[in-house]
């Protein structure tokens, strides 16, 4: 089961996964971006299914549940990440305006979370992915309510993964922690900055990440970083995050935008879908990237781990293996005494 699956990140997900051969479970809001990702998955080999659904209400995620199981049996994976996002100052953003971000955003992570995990406990195995954001560790301007859901779900995912390990659950939550991206949201985020919006270069393409979920669900990884700079985000909020406080004040407002003014008719996505099918990729590809090493060194990180361990042995035995260290004055007479003593 994927949620938001009707575009970006959710759409190359789905069409990677049904490229395994999977049966995919498709959930969105946008019946058009549904209907092209159930094209995406069967062509790409896999079976479909289309159930429009608002994660933001948990009797539709609750139902859709029901529906993925009736049509292809148990579910073993359900990947939370539909979301809705606003570009604004803070002091500008209306209760509303968070109220929608955190139903979406964070709700809708807990309300499939919570339906998943009602079927996946009792059979004691399935996994959850939480598609999640270097945002969620060192957040931006511009973006308080979005960094705070991502916060969220960073908090609810860690105590929930306790209390599993507390029950013995054989259940895994994994949580892939994302760069900028480039999707369509660009395009459709509600926004009051006066121009277009952008994702934060480095910028990754979303099949990157797809490939990354695919690992990650079929692998015991707690947490999945992708990109260098989510690393770098993540350490940085570490060790300088006071740092980062003035950095990100003096770059952040530029980074997130083009040079190109706002369209003045320009439409969002916040309560209501967009028609039409935007598919997975945005306006950046000329600027992202399709391949990630980390990624790479990442999945092999133990592999590479005991290949350094094995060089630093051979570096060590090389340098000092052959050296005997020289004998004192005092170390030569005791060891003469002892043979003297043997003999006698």
């Amino acid at each position: 089961v994927v949620t938001g699956a009707s575009a970006g990140v959710g759409r190359a997900i789905a069409r990677h996964f049904g490229a395994q051969g999977a049966s995919v479970v498709l959930l969105a809001r946008g019946l058009d971006g549904l209907e092209g990702a159930r094209a995406d998955v069967e062509r790409a080999g896999g079976r479909a299914l289309v159930v429009q659904t608002d994660v933001s209400n948990d009797r539709q995620v609750e139902a859709a549940a029901e529906q993925a199981e009736r049509t292809f049996g148990p579910i073993d994976v359900w990947i939370n990440n539909a979301m809705v996002s606003v570009l604004s100052p803070a002091l500008e953003m209306t209760a509303e305006e968070y109220r929608r971000v955190t139903d979406v955003t964070y709700l809708g992570y807990v309300f499939g979370t919570l339906a998943a995990l009602r079927r996946m406990v009792p059979r004691d195995r399935g996994v959850v992915v939480q598609i999640g954001s270097a945002l969620a560790y060192r957040a931006i301007p511009l973006q308080s309510a979005y960094c705070a859901a991502k916060h969220a779900v960073q908090g609810f995912t860690e105590s929930l993964r306790s209390e599993l390990l507390h029950e013995g659950s054989r259940v895994r939550l994994t949580t892939v922690q994302l760069p900028a991206v480039n999707t369509p949201q660009f395009s459709w985020i509600k926004t009051r900055m006066p121009r277009h919006p952008r994702p934060v270069p480095p910028i990754y393409q979303p099949e990157v990440v797809a490939e990354a979920v695919y690992w990650a669900a079929h692998h015991h990884r707690r947490e999945f970083a992708v990109g260098y700079p989510t690393v770098q985000a993540i350490l940085g909020d570490k060790f300088i995050p006071g740092l980062l406080d003035h950095y990100l004040a003096s770059v952040g407002y530029e980074a997130q935008q083009t040079g190109v003014p706002v369209d003045p008719d320009r439409r969002d996505n916040l309560y209501e879908p967009l028609p039409g099918d935007y598919g997975a990729r945005g306006l950046f590809s000329g600027q992202a990237c399709d391949y990630s090493a980390q990624v790479w060194a990442n999945r092999h990180r133990g592999w590479l781990a005991l290949g350094g361990i094995g060089l630093l042995a051979l570096w060590w035995r090389r340098r000092y293996g052959s050296r005997r260290p020289p004998r004192s004055g005092a170390a030569v007479r005791l060891r003469r005494t002892a043979v003297s003593v043997r003999t006698f």
